[in-house]
């Protein structure tokens, strides 16, 4: 009978240790190590001969030049967005893990992959019964009738069914519900989650089939379970948005084929999730007349060009202390902007509640959007509405200069194909710029005070 024993581990890096401490010594967090008991493994043979039939021979040391690139094989998915995401469609042999909140439609998205790519697909389920998978599968509408659903959490009866059915795609769901059968910890656990995501990597790269994998995150946003997991796989994917909106944004963290400049953008409906292609026309909010404090910015998500309205209130200060509220954008970020306004455009905002708004869900970090913020601010205090033709594209320092930002000709190309007629940016954005080809007249700004005086005079 196998030694059963416990070790501590890390929840954070997944190092362990053979009693409780209170400082992590391999990534300095406090108070993560957590008690797990543990099972003596079994022998190294036995352990890897959990599947059979895999496809690829034993590999030989192999001269680089000698090796052939472009080869790599891409099964395309019905799912433009993903595609784009994944680099040109999902990779034979890879390891894909997708993190979100909970709610935020990881196995939705999963499941609508999984019924519409034209392959033989095992879905495996270790939260949700077969009737769950089967009544949102009939809410998302796909006919698909080479899914195949299991609802098992052992690593051993997963590949036994897998070396039956001979898929040419499985999803798990999720990894925190895998348990390797000489593992004596429970489901979830560090040790656990490193055992599976070993044995699903060398299972992915044995038989050369694409697994994607469902991971939970934690409160604070990281992807529950060891850090190895993320440097075990493949490619990180990132689902995030706000429940309260409809707007999903799939976002590449790590991608061994592919960049990670990549999103992909999804509306959440009652017949699951719909692709955005041109999501700045959804971003905009449709309005009879000006209103003041709103602008429209010409960010960039990934290599995405995409058009966001900024909506800003700025009203005298009730209480004792003006209150500062920012929703998609970074507070402390507004705050610089706030005393940048004060101090070199003289603008009273010291004794104003400010509230910041991105709308449409979206949260956005791209320093081109200081621009539109700062006009949304000034109409809303001054009470002078924004043409609504009009979009901005800038980052703003410390000294009021409006500084250059990247892609500047990509922005003003989306600004102008909406129907926008004119768009402010920096001046020193003018460098190898030709505005010719543009039907959108295009004004620079060097300071605040240029923005003020071009808007509101």
């Amino acid at each position: 009978m196998a030694t059963i024993k416990k070790i501590f581990a890390c929840t954070n890096c997944g190092a362990t240790s053979p009693k409780w401490i209170g400082k992590c010594p391999s990534c300095a967090e406090w108070n993560t190590y957590v008690e797990e008991v543990i099972q003596k493994e079994t022998p190294r043979e036995e352990r890897q001969k959990i599947w059979k039939g895999a496809k690829n021979a034993d590999p030989i040391p192999t001269p680089l030049s000698m090796i052939r690139t472009g080869t790599t094989e891409r099964l395309l998915t019905p799912d433009e967005e993903l595609n784009r995401v994944l680099g040109g469609g999902i990779v034979s042999g890879s390891l894909v893990l997708i993190g979100g909140q909970p709610g935020i439609g990881k196995s939705t998205l999963m499941l609508q992959i999984a019924l519409g790519v034209q392959a033989k697909v095992l879905y495996v389920s270790g939260e949700e019964s077969e009737e769950q998978i089967k009544m949102r599968a009939d809410r998302v509408a796909t006919k698909q009738s080479d899914c195949y659903i299991l609802t098992e959490i052992s690593t051993s009866k997963i590949f036994q069914h897998a070396q039956q059915l001979e898929p040419d795609l499985i999803v798990i769901d999720s990894i925190q519900t895998l348990a390797a059968p000489h593992i004596d910890s429970t489901p979830g656990s560090i040790s656990q989650v490193r055992e599976t995501a070993g044995e699903l990597q060398r299972f992915a790269k044995e038989t050369n089939i694409p697994v994607f994998i469902i991971g939970h995150i934690t409160k604070d946003g990281a992807i529950a379970g060891p850090k190895l997991l993320e440097h075990i796989v493949d490619v990180v994917l990132q689902f995030e948005g706000d429940q309260n909106y409809m707007y999903r944004i799939l976002r590449t963290l790590k991608n061994r084929f592919g960049s990670t400049d990549e999103i992909g953008i999804y509306a959440m409906q009652s017949t699951g999730l719909r692709e955005v292609s041109n999501p700045s026309e959804l971003l905009i909010s449709q309005k009879d007349e000006d209103l003041s404090g709103s602008a429209i910015c010409s960010t960039i998500e990934g290599v995405r060009p995409i058009l966001i309205e900024t909506q800003a209130l700025v009203s005298r200060a009730v209480y004792g202390t003006p209150q500062r509220s920012a929703t998609g954008f970074d507070l402390r970020r507004l705050s610089m902007l706030l005393a940048v306004l004060e101090k070199r455009g003289g603008f009273p905002f010291a004794m104003n509640d400010v509230f910041l708004n991105i709308a449409g869900g979206i949260r956005v970090d791209d320093p081109a959007i200081d621009l539109a913020i700062v006009a949304a601010l000034i109409s809303s205090l001054e009470d002078i509405s924004v043409p609504h033709d009009t979009c901005f594209a800038g980052e703003v320092g410390l000294s009021g200069e409006i500084r250059a930002v990247a892609r500047a000709e990509q922005r003003i190309q989306e600004a102008d194909r909406l129907g926008f007629k004119e768009i402010f940016i920096s001046k020193y954005n003018l460098k190898g710029l030709n505005l010719d080809k543009f039907k959108i007249k295009v004004r620079t700004v060097g300071k605040v005070e240029e923005l003020y005086e071009a808007l509101f005079k």
